[in-house]
C-alpha cells in the first residue's frame, strides 16, 4: 500500500500540514514543527507553509 501526504485531521495546530507530513514520513510532530519555524526564520517557511495549506489534500 502506498502512503499518500495528506493533512493530519487528529494532529492540527493550524492547518494539520505537519502533523501530515510528520505521519507520512513516521516522525515526531513536535521535531517536524520546530524544523518549519527554523526554515520560517531563514524566510521560506511561512511562503512554504501556506502553499502546502492550499495544496495537500484533507
Amino acid at each position: 500500500m502506498q502512503k499518500k501526504l495528506v493533512k493530519s485531521r487528529t494532529d492540527r495546530k493550524i492547518c494539520g500540514v505537519c502533523g501530515g507530513i510528520a505521519e507520512y514520513i513516521n516522525l515526531d510532530p513536535t521535531v517536524v514543527r520546530i524544523l518549519w519555524i527554523i526554515f520560517a526564520f531563514c524566510g521560506v517557511g511561512i511562503l512554504a507553509y501556506i502553499a502546502c495549506a492550499f495544496v495537500m489534500p484533507d
